[in-house]
């Protein structure tokens, strides 16, 4: 049992959302219900992508701090076309494209021409807002077709076809890491790049298809925000990048690569949108939502690390008593029984 505390993230995780589930519901009653469930599926979309994106990357021993640009420029794009006259599978697909391009060029600069991700996406972050609000002309995007807000619409349980599309996402990212040889690739690259080259691992294709994954993540979490709120403001996306490397630090992905899970990242996402959600139910002013959500954050982080100090202080106890208690040879009887044995 204390193994598992030590070495999940996941299991800690879903303890503390318990207990706040639990402490929330107390004070709160009418907290704990169906809709409560449903609005924070719905809200954990965009963030979920964006943070599952992000993971893949930081996987690599990189960072992307473009994802909400390349959300915003993809959300233009789709906005646009469709604004224009395009019908909506196409506009999705266009949409889609232009975000695996941004992330494309990304993982060109970092990938094949070694520039540091955190430089080549600090420019990109700029590059890309400034694109879409030349695309825009700095206005808002109004006036989107239903079909693209039907989309958002709940088809029972909490569920619209956007969240189905994200479910199974998260479960075919999962495979692909868990189960196939070139997602075992991205932490072999994060956890020791030298070593992977030399071990054959192409580290510059796994690199470039990391960034090319975040960028189509953050084209797909733009439709999902179009379809949710049924405009685009032109400071979409603004600053979830931030949110989402916090989140994946919450959810147990190293910043060094090579360590980290898809379930630790939907953990942390649910965590996050709880969070959220519960400040709203319960009416405390919005100017005090990001300073209890970094608050908790931060004891969540510092609690975690505490208990893991000292479960891993109780491992280590428990295996030098065990080996205490082991019988130690007689040096003296061996001696003899050697003695016996040679007459």
């Amino acid at each position: 049992m204390l193994d598992l505390f030590a070495r999940n993230r996941v299991v800690t995780l879903v303890l503390i959302l318990t207990l706040a589930y639990a402490a929330i519901g107390a004070a709160a009653p009418g907290y704990l219900s169906g809709a409560t469930l449903s609005t924070v599926l719905s809200s954990s979309l965009v963030l979920m992508l964006i943070s599952l994106g992000t993971m893949v990357v930081i996987l690599t021993r990189n960072i992307d701090v473009s994802s909400g640009s390349v959300l915003g420029l993809s959300a233009a794009v789709l906005g646009l076309l469709l604004n224009a006259g395009v019908g909506l599978p196409l506009a999705i697909v266009l949409c889609l494209l232009t975000g695996a391009l941004a992330g494309a060029f990304n993982g060109l600069m970092v990938a094949y021409l070694g520039i540091p991700s955190i430089v080549a996406t600090l420019g990109t972050l700029g590059l890309y807002r400034g694109i879409m609000l030349v695309m825009t002309g700095g206005r808002w995007i109004e006036d989107l077709p239903q079909d693209l807000k039907a989309l958002s619409t709940n088809l029972g349980f909490g569920f619209s076809a956007l969240t189905v599309v994200v479910v199974l996402l998260i479960v075919t990212l999962w495979l692909f890491l868990r189960k196939t040889r070139f997602g075992r690739f991205f932490y072999a690259v994060g956890d020791n790049k030298a070593a992977a080259h030399h071990l054959g691992v192409p580290v510059r294709r796994v690199q470039f298809a990391a960034f090319v994954a975040a960028g189509t993540c953050a084209a797909l979490a733009g439709i999902v925000f179009a379809a949710q709120i049924g405009f685009i403001p032109n400071q979409a996306g603004n600053g979830i990048e931030l949110k989402a490397i916090a989140v994946n630090v919450l959810g147990g992905v190293s910043l060094l690569g090579g360590t980290g899970s898809v379930a630790g990242v939907v953990a942390a996402v649910i965590f996050i949108t709880s969070i959220d959600s519960a400040l709203v139910f319960l009416k405390i002013p919005a100017y005090w939502n990001d300073f209890i959500a970094g608050a908790l954050l931060l004891s969540v982080l510092l609690l975690d690390g505490r208990i893991r100090q000292l479960i891993e202080r109780r491992i280590r106890a428990r295996r030098y008593a065990i080996h205490d208690r082991a019988p130690v040879p007689d040096a003296t009887s061996s001696t003899t029984r050697i003695a016996e044995a040679s007459r």
